[in-house]
């Protein structure tokens, strides 16, 4: 189990606390097949990797309690996750010298990027279970990248891959003025000076993994 730091104040700033996880997505949730689903790796990696829905559940599991910071302002605190490290994935797979960073794809075309060193830490997750029961939709479900760290739009719901890269390019929310990184932290919210605009969100969205 991975607990998180006493080492500063558990709520960064501009975030409120609370014991609830609110749902937020644009549009509808969509409909997985687990009998067709496959999550892939590949990009800058020696092996590419592919797994259905039956070889992802036979991978060792961890579970992590974090901390989830949203951009919207809100923070639950001791939030208990189970599922496959990413990093055991990367292993597999074999991540190449140059590969610098990921693009992580989802249902819907949802994309976000992430330096690979964040996805690397061992409480990054594709988390399949909250509190001992498996993931809703509504929060991802049936499986979510978890990179606890971040803000949770870096936690992509509805995960179905993950493509090692060299250079960062920016995904979905990014390209729309959310910040590159997304370090709750430094409250790197937004990457152009336009952030009304930006907590409107984009005038056209697929369903989006935000928290």
């Amino acid at each position: 189990m991975t607990a998180p730091s006493a080492r500063r104040p558990r709520v960064p700033p501009g975030q409120v606390e609370t014991r609830k996880w609110p749902v937020l997505h644009a549009g509808t949730v969509p409909a997985v097949d687990l009998a067709t689903w496959r999550f892939r790796v590949w990009g800058l990696v020696e092996r590419p990797l592919v797994l259905d829905w039956a070889g992802l559940l036979a991978l060792p599991r961890r579970e992590v309690v974090c901390d989830m910071h949203c951009v919207t302002h809100w923070t639950r605190l001791d939030s208990r996750f189970e599922g496959v490290p990413v990093d055991a994935l990367l292993e597999l797979a074999g991540v190449r010298p140059e590969a610098r960073f990921a693009l992580v794809r989802a249902e819907e075309g949802y994309t976000t990027n992430l330096p690979l060193a964040d996805l690397r830490r061992p409480e990054c997750l594709l988390a399949l279970a909250f509190e001992g029961e498996p993931l809703t939709p509504e929060h991802g479900g049936p499986v979510r990248l978890l990179v606890p760290h971040l803000y949770l739009w870096k936690s992509a719901k509805w995960v179905t891959g993950i493509e090692l890269l060299e250079d960062d390019e920016p995904g979905y929310w990014e390209e729309n003025g959310y910040h590159m990184r997304g370090d709750p932290w430094a409250e790197e919210r937004y990457g152009r000076p336009d952030p009304v605009r930006m907590r409107r969100g984009p005038r056209s969205a697929p369903d989006l993994g935000t928290a």
